[in-house]
């Protein structure tokens, strides 16, 4: 069984923050190994004197998820059960302020990630390290596995010129890093007058998926209902930059996708030509209820994962919007800005950190090429990941 940092700090009594004023940085999924969320843990310590909790933050979504899309904005409020303030960091800040850390020592951070560039929790964490600097704070990550694995990295690096709040520092898009190794990564390259302690998992390995943790899985956010949902969105997130559904809206986002206009048995046929690794397409109809398309049948497919350690979740998401754009591009839409705070360079852009991507797929490009490009693009920073490895 995994241990999270949230666990090991509980056995070993808080120790670390023992006096300290404390600020948590958590959300619904911030929850222990026998199933006791964070807060829940803190404030009992809080009770018994080990320090002080004196303010909880949390990210895009919620400190419980009660927003469903993105740039749907939140504010802080008074918790009920703690005392202490709630401060949204995905509403009008998303760096923690002077006035939200004025009282603390220490910000704990302990957050699921997913495993994709593009989530935007590591960029909470990576302006609240920044924040941590300027404030003179010390931080404490809490660190968790990446739930789709730590051996398999895929896509392109994020060019600096494409900066956005889904993707602030350089990495891959499938970056193959637990929330620690890329706390330790923006330390060394970003922050490096931040003083950093990341609390290590106990039993993990980089080859386990969360599933095979033996641990309770939390929905990091309202469209992240399963492991199986993270595994396939470092590649359908792509669709949230068209006028494809990318399943929000239906019980399970990301593994479904379509739109009305498409010939879902055609599509279906065609993507499985492709004989992409470890995954094959189900023809299906589905309704959403919110979001694109809302009460409108779609056609489209269920994508089944059909081998974990072959498939390649943004390789797969490149075919969906190649042969979509060959069958419909009449219908087809790249999305226009905004998108997660940016207003002026498309979505897609930014979702896969370069502008030489989407006129590849407009011209046809073969995804074998496509892949050597952005392998050979990235290939000098992915060694230098491989130096913040914590687990073998």
């Amino acid at each position: 069984m995994t241990l999270t940092g949230l666990d090991r700090l509980v056995r070993e009594e808080f120790t670390i923050l023992k006096g300290k004023r404390v600020g948590l940085l958590c959300n619904q999924a911030s929850i222990s190994a026998d199933y006791h969320h964070a807060i829940e843990l803190f404030f009992d310590a809080h009770q018994k004197g080990l320090f002080e909790l004196k303010a909880l933050f949390g990210p895009q979504h919620g400190l419980f998820g009660h927003t469903q899309d993105n740039m749907i904005e939140w504010e802080g409020y008074k918790d009920p059960y703690t005392g202490a303030m709630v401060y949204s960091l995905y509403g009008k800040h998303r760096k923690p302020t002077p006035d939200m850390l004025k009282e603390l020592d220490v910000l704990v951070v302990d957050l699921q990630d997913v495993g994709a560039r593009y989530y935007t929790f590591i960029w909470t964490m990576a302006l609240s390290m920044e924040a941590c600097v300027e404030n003179a704070l010390s931080m404490v990550v809490l660190d968790r596995p990446n739930p789709i694995g730590g051996t398999q990295v895929e896509g392109p690096w994020l060019q600096p010129q494409f900066r956005s709040f889904v993707g602030w520092h350089p990495l891959p898009v499938r970056h193959g890093l637990t929330i620690g190794e890329i706390a330790l990564y923006f330390k060394q390259k970003f922050y490096p007058k931040l003083e950093l302690l990341v609390v290590n998992m106990e039993n993990w390995r980089r080859f386990l998926y969360f599933d095979q943790c033996a641990l309770p899985w939390g929905m990091p956010s309202p469209n992240m209902p399963f492991v199986s949902t993270a595994m396939v969105y470092p590649g359908l997130c792509l669709l949230e930059a068209t006028n494809l559904s990318e399943g929000r809206g239906t019980t399970r986002p990301f593994e479904i996708f379509g739109a009305p206009r498409m010939d879902h048995w055609t599509l279906a046929r065609a993507l499985n030509a492709y004989q992409l690794p470890g995954v094959y397409f189900r023809p299906l109809e589905f309704q959403p209820t919110f979001n694109k398309y809302a009460g409108q049948i779609c056609k489209g497919c269920f994508i089944h994962v059909t081998n974990r350690q072959t498939f390649k979740p943004f390789l797969t998401g490149l075919a969906i919007l190649r042969e979509t754009l060959h069958l419909y591009r009449a219908a087809f839409e790249w999305k226009n800005p905004p998108y997660e705070y940016e207003y002026q360079k498309m979505p897609f852009d930014i979702l896969v950190g370069n502008n030489w991507l989407r006129p590849a797929l407009e011209k046809g490009v073969p995804l074998a090429e496509l892949e050597r490009l952005w392998e050979q693009e990235s290939e000098t920073h992915l060694k230098g990941l491989q130096s913040f490895y914590l687990y073998q």
